[in-house]
């Protein structure tokens, strides 16, 4: 269970030639050139630095004539000026740029439809080859899902696998935060350049990422947070897994686009349940009713990850059907225009370790007139202790607090003296 699912070469290969990389920085960054476009072009031209010599009376052959031009013009100054700037940033200490001729690829990716033609890597390269389970989940996540997704990724941490998330506010944060609790190993996949980090309050948390594991982009250096970049995000996550548990969600939400992405990849797809009166529950729910594996520990999900990985659906298996995520509302949330302390810096992550761990506390939003105790109270059941350790209130002071909520209807007092909101 522990071993690799493969491993770089022990010896790095030479390092490609200025040249060859900087047609590959051309390829990857060609307006209206996807990966999938990028992948024909190579097979049918060879590699960019030859695609990019070819004559264009052979490319008007084959591709459409502005394509064609486009490819067979020498690059503008802006490109130049870019390509440059990329291959300083790829001499820098622990940054890679690492193509899909690279070995050093992972191998994961590599087996999807669409693999990224370049990546951009800040940190460690040896973690994009061990066997790793992604932890995604809601933004704004209740106290106790936090609390999961970092208790999870900390327990697989242990048990030698990486853990991959998006480094957004919430269930992502808390799960990275729980492997590096672990002094286990962690993958970010970010929907900016990977000189940028968003958002500026996991600023730390990413150096730390970086320091103990990587962090991963297929967009230009400098590139910053667009909503239509989480789903490539996302699409990246679910690739470089064996599997994806979802701890948190909505029911339209990029939690659940980034496990419809993994089921289509034959990867496994699990969900922990929640209170049924929780919106956020209600993805995972969805997902358990169209065949994901509803897990309660992390034993659970190591049974299910055996060693006959790839983990594609086996020859008359069932593929589960997943909802359709039609909406990335948290993707759309993530990307509001960034003010203050969240605005996205250029600073990029450095692989200096630190030894304390930052607080995982969960950033919280609170609704006009609406108690901010019911924030950190979540829907699971709590017992007063709980609560109070949560709240930090005054003994007096929660009691006062839990009754005007119980006479608004907002909390139910359970059996064994514990406590549960309601909405």
């Amino acid at each position: 269970m522990g071993q690799p699912a493969s491993s770089p070469p022990a010896s790095l290969p030479a390092p490609l030639p200025a040249a060859e990389l900087a047609a590959w920085l051309r390829l990857a960054d060609e307006h209206d050139v996807g990966p999938v476009l990028a992948g024909k072009l190579m097979q049918a031209f060879g590699p960019p630095a030859q695609l990019y010599a070819t004559p264009q009376h052979v490319l008007a052959q084959h591709l459409p004539a502005p394509l064609a031009r486009r490819i067979a013009e020498p690059p503008t100054p802006a490109l130049l000026a870019y390509i440059e700037r990329a291959l300083a940033w790829h001499a820098e200490a622990d940054h890679y740029l690492l193509t899909l001729a690279d070995e050093r690829y992972p191998a994961t990716l590599r087996e999807m439809s669409d693999p990224p033609v370049l990546l951009y890597v800040v940190g460690n390269l040896q973690a994009l080859h061990q066997p790793t389970l992604a932890i995604v989940g809601a933004r704004h996540a209740t106290p106790g899902g936090s609390e999961l997704a970092h208790d999870f990724a900390r327990a697989l941490a242990e048990r030698d696998w990486c853990i991959a998330s998006g480094l957004a506010l919430g269930i992502d944060a808390a799960a990275h935060r729980g492997a590096l609790a672990a002094s286990g190993t962690t993958v970010a996949v970010v929907g900016t350049g990977a000189d940028i980090v968003y958002p500026a309050r996991n600023r730390d948390l990413a150096h730390k990422i970086a320091a103990m594991g990587a962090i991963v982009s297929e967009l230009p250096l400098g590139t910053t947070a667009l909503p239509h970049h989480f789903p490539r995000r996302n699409r990246l996550v679910a690739g470089l897994s064996r599997g994806v548990l979802v701890v948190e969600a909505a029911v339209h939400s990029g939690s659940l686009i980034t496990a419809r992405l993994a089921a289509d990849m034959g990867r496994e797809v699990f969900a922990i349940p929640g209170s049924i009166h929780s919106p956020l529950s209600r993805g995972c729910h969805a997902l358990i009713r169209q065949g994901a594996k509803l897990v309660e520990t992390a034993q659970d999900v190591l049974d299910e990850l055996t060693p006959s990985w790839p983990g594609r659906v086996p020859a008359g298996g069932q593929q589960m059907a997943l909802i359709e995520a039609e909406t990335e509302t948290e993707a759309e949330t993530e990307t509001e225009t960034p003010q203050g302390d969240d605005a996205a810096p250029r600073t990029p992550p450095t692989t200096a370790r630190k030894a304390t761990r930052p607080a995982a506390a969960p950033e919280k939003t609170t609704e006009a007139n609406e108690d901010p105790l019911l924030e950190q109270l979540g829907f699971d059941p709590l017992n007063i202790d709980e609560i109070q350790q949560r709240s930090a209130l005054p003994t007096d002071v929660l009691q006062v607090r839990l009754l005007t909520l119980e006479l608004s209807g907002r909390i139910a007092r359970l059996p064994g003296a514990r406590i549960q909101r309601l909405r």
